[in-house]
């Protein structure tokens, strides 16, 4: 059996949460940058998150505040599609990403971290990206900080506000 370890992830964990839905309160907030929104949508919005896999980790949530995928309109659910394909686009030009993880943990025993209010994972990869260090050395390596991933990303997010996406 392969095991997949995230000792990292204890710091979510153990961090006292904000009053609140984290996904409504940074989908209202008006600093991006320090909510590290990245773009926003007619029906849903890109942000980082804050504790990334990998580098460039991103997130897609719908406005919507809901846990089941049901309530999502055809049209929230094209937009989240077309927002990820954008992602893919921005990362691979800006991160060189080879390969990307997407998906959705939906429910609490399914792995959702926030359960209350859906959001898919894009998390790029590399070749080689899965060594040593977090295995053996309990040890992840983030190239570079979330404020300085986000500035080199939103000028490509800005642009999608001319396009088909908004």
């Amino acid at each position: 059996m392969d095991k997949l370890w995230a000792p990292w992830r204890m710091d979510y964990i153990s961090t006292s949460k904000e009053k609140g839905c984290v996904f409504c309160n940074k989908s209202k907030s008006k600093e991006f940058q320090k909510s590290l929104v990245l773009y926003k949508a007619k029906k849903c919005f890109v942000l980082m998150n804050l504790y990334p896999y990998t580098n460039g980790h991103l997130m897609i949530s719908p406005f919507k505040h809901t846990s089941d995928t049901n309530d999502l309109s055809n049209d929230c659910n094209l937009e989240i599609m077309t927002l990820a394909n954008e992602c893919f686009k921005i990362l691979k030009k800006n991160m060189k990403a080879e390969g990307f993880n997407f998906g959705l943990n939906l429910g609490k025993i399914g792995g959702a971290g926030i359960e209350e209010h859906i959001h898919y994972h894009i998390v790029p990869r590399w070749l080689g990206d899965n060594n040593f260090m977090p295995v053996v050395g309990n040890t992840r390596i983030i190239m570079q900080g979330l404020e300085e991933t986000w500035i080199s990303l939103k000028p490509d997010f800005d642009k999608l506000k001319d396009s088909h996406v908004a």
